[in-house]
Parts: structure tokens; C-alpha cells; sequence
């Protein structure tokens, strides 16, 4: 038996977890560059936001101005997403985050009740991560997350529902469109009403051979798994990556390679983070500069994609990838986005026969590096060709504090 923990709402509930005085007010969380609508509360909705809504048009109706916003701060929400991650490790064997803000659960063998086990981690989450959730109970990843789905939509129930049995599942799937099942999206919905099949439970219902024929063996798994037979496996170990890319569309146009420079450099002492977060190197890097070819500027894009000795060393990287951009730059552009792709991403032992930097030399000057930021927060320490804050950053007007990450930013207690 698995169940599906999804945040309600989760980047304004982060929001709202350090500041209760945004509880019960409209409040949206935008894009990068403060661009678009990407998260809503319950408020927001209300007043007909819609996901995607470029902010800089719909902020100017009469309706919207009680509306509250927030720039995005991806690293309150991640570590936010961590601390939710460990509370349900008190209490379940076994969670596979699925995303920032969904997690499944292992309850296979859990003594007691299933529901009231739910409800006693659903209140645990809320008081020591202080965000809202709603659980989805059933035998399989499929029918926990329609589960899900149905207990987000009954804002007045209890944030749990539970179909586990088949019974509760036919009175579901007798109601529910097709279309609401994970992994049928709007292409296949169309295939399957063409062929007289609109509710879940005439999907479940169809023969095997019309569903392979209609919808490929991924339709066969997922009528089978709408059937409680679990075709999806629960995997604590993430899938391997291949690759891992950082990009960012500048707060201003930049014109001048010094700036460029930083840009990239700061990108790849990003990439160098994450991909040591993972315990990888990278193998290969794809660095890409280009203008906005939509405001009527001369056009430029290029990119380089190499082969590059496997290190995850910031230094290493830095250096590269500014050689790299150096090529590609052209003065007289105005460039709006540039990036850092590192590819062929593999294990941390793999060694080259004869590295230009050895392994132990490398391995002490970055886990030294990342223990100072770890400890003191994110940019206390950085390649000097980098510059993390700077003119050309991301426009973040109304970013929150690092609450989680920055010990100068944490919130303090008065006496």
C-alpha cells in the first residue's frame, strides 16, 4: 500500500510558513526576472489568476492590486522540501520524493490503521515544516496520486482519501474523466473518447488488446495499475543523471564581455555545486550565449559543445568554460541569456590515467569550499571571476530571506 503526500500550494506555503501575516491574503510567487505567475494561494485563485499570467500586465487590473507577490527563492523551498522529506522518514520505512512538493510513501506492513496514520503525518508535517498537505491512499503510484487529486479537490474534507479498496475506487472511476489519470495526457484522452471511452472506469474497463492497439503498452500499464496491480516500483535512489545545466536570462541586457564573464563564470561555480551535490563529474560542457529575438535587437546565438578531462572541480570548470565563451562572444550584441550544461555525468571514482589535477588535491580544496558555504551560506565563498550578485543578476525585487540556508537571514527570537 502506498500513499502520495503533496504540498498544498507549496512555494506561497513556504512563503507563508515565515510570515503569517500573508496567511489569508491573495499571494502569487513568480518567475525568474519577476516574470510570470507560477504558484497561487487558495486567495489568488480566487481572484481568476491563472498559472503562466505575465505579472507585468496582470498586475495592472483593479481586481488584482490586494494581491501580495513574491520573487521565486528556490532555495527556501528546497530545503523547505528536505525538512518535509525527513518528517515522513519518522514515520514510513520507505519515501521516493516524486518532486519539490509530492512524495510517496511506503505503508506496506505499518501496524494500525492507514488513515490514521496519514492524518498523524499530514499534522506532523504542518507543525514542523509548517506546510499544508493532502494524502492519497492505494495499491498502486497511479491510483495514490488520483487519490491525491480527489483529496486536494475537497477543500472542506479531511486532506486524506483513501482508495485502497475496490470499492471506494469504483464509485471514483464511475465519475471521474479519463483524462484525470496520471500519465493520460490531452492527446490520449482525445484517442480514447474517439473511441466511445470518457470516464476512468470505461478505461478500465476496455480490453487489453483496444488499449495497446489505442494507446501503446504504456496505456496497458497504466489500466493495469488503475486496476491495483503495481507496475511502478517505489525507488528511494533517484534515477542516474546525465546531465545538469544552469541558466539564467540576465536582469538587464549585457553589452560587454567583463560581464558576460562573470556571468559565465558564476554559472559554472553553480553547475560545479550541484553536480558535487550529486557525487558526480562531468565528462563534457556545453557553454551558449544569446540575444532576445524578440524585441527587434540584431540576432546572435551560438554554443560549444566539448569534451572536457571528468572533474567536478569549480576552478576547473570556471576556467573552461570561460575559454569556451570567450570564443563565442561577439561584441555589439545585446545579449539576454546565456548557460552551463554539463554533460556525461558519472561517477566520482572513475579517475584519468593522467589527470592535470590530482583527485585528493581537488577533493580537499572543494569539500573545504563547500563546508564553509554550507556552514556560513550559499556565495560566502567564490571563484573571483564569478560575481553572484551583481548588476546583470535576475530581477528578484521581493525575494524573501534564505530563512533555512543564511544564519544572517534566519529569523530571531525577542526576549
Amino acid at each position: 500500500m502506498l500513499a502520495l503526500i503533496d504540498a498544498n500550494n507549496f512555494y506561497c506555503s513556504c512563503e507563508r510558513a515565515f510570515a503569517p501575516a500573508l496567511r489569508g491574503v491573495p499571494l502569487v510567487v513568480l518567475s525568474n526576472n519577476d516574470g510570470c505567475v507560477i504558484a497561487r494561494s487558495e486567495e489568488a485563485k480566487a481572484l481568476g489568476l491563472k498559472m503562466g499570467d505575465p505579472w507585468h500586465i496582470v498586475s495592472r487590473k483593479p481586481e488584482i492590486k490586494s494581491v501580495v507577490w513574491r520573487s521565486s527563492n528556490y532555495a527556501l523551498y528546497g530545503d523547505m522540501s528536505r525538512r518535509m522529506y525527513e518528517t515522513l522518514l519518522d514515520y514510513v520505512p520507505r519515501v521516493e520524493p516524486y518532486s519539490i512538493d509530492e512524495m510517496f510513501m511506503d505503508l506496506a506492513g505499518m501496524p494500525g490503521d492507514q488513515v490514521t496514520l496519514c492524518t498523524q503525518i499530514r499534522t506532523q508535517v504542518r507543525r514542523i515544516a509548517k506546510i499544508p498537505t493532502c494524502i492519497g491512499i492505494g495499491p498502486t503510484k497511479t491510483i495514490a496520486k488520483l487519490a491525491n487529486a480527489v483529496a486536494k479537490k475537497d477543500r472542506a474534507g479531511s486532506g486524506i482519501y483513501d482508495l485502497s479498496t475496490p470499492q471506494a475506487r469504483q464509485a471514483v472511476y464511475a465519475n471521474m474523466p479519463v483524462g484525470k489519470v496520471w500519465g493520460i495526457g490531452p492527446a490520449a484522452a482525445n484517442k480514447l473518447a474517439r473511441i466511445g471511452v470518457t470516464s476512468i472506469a470505461d478505461f478500465v474497463d476496455l480490453p487489453h488488446d483496444r488499449v495497446r492497439r489505442t494507446l501503446t503498452v504504456t496505456g496497458l500499464r497504466t489500466q493495469a495499475e488503475l486496476r491495483g496491480i503495481a507496475c511502478m516500483q517505489l525507488s528511494e535512489e533517484p534515477a542516474a543523471r546525465k546531465s545538469l545545466a544552469v541558466t539564467r536570462s540576465f536582469g538587464r541586457a549585457i553589452t560587454e564581455w567583463s560581464e558576460m564573464a562573470e556571468a559565465i563564470a558564476s554559472y559554472a561555480t553553480r553547475a560545479a555545486e550541484k553536480v558535487r551535490g550529486h557525487g558526480l563529474r562531468a565528462g563534457a560542457m556545453q557553454v551558449f550565449m544569446h540575444t532576445n529575438r524578440f524585441n527587434g535587437d540584431p540576432s546572435y546565438s551560438n554554443g560549444a559543445t566539448f569534451g572536457i578531462e571528468a572533474t567536478a572541480d569549480t576552478i576547473v570548470l570556471v576556467k573552461t568554460a570561460l575559454r569556451a565563451g570567450r570564443q563565442l562572444w561577439r561584441q555589439g550584441y545585446r545579449y539576454a541569456k546565456a548557460g552551463i550544461i554539463l554533460l556525461e555525468l558519472g561517477d566520482n571514482k572513475q579517475a584519468d590515467a593522467l589527470p592535470s589535477v590530482k583527485a585528493e588535491t581537488s577533493g580537499s580544496r572543494m569539500g573545504a569550499l563547500d563546508a564553509i558555504n554550507r556552514k556560513y551560506g550559499p556565495g560566502t565563498l567564490y571563484p573571483a571571476a564569478s560575481k553572484p550578485e551583481a548588476c546583470w543578476s535576475m530581477r528578484r525585487q521581493r525575494v524573501s530571506p534564505s530563512y533555512t540556508t543564511r544564519a544572517r537571514e534566519m529569523l530571531r527570537a525577542l526576549s
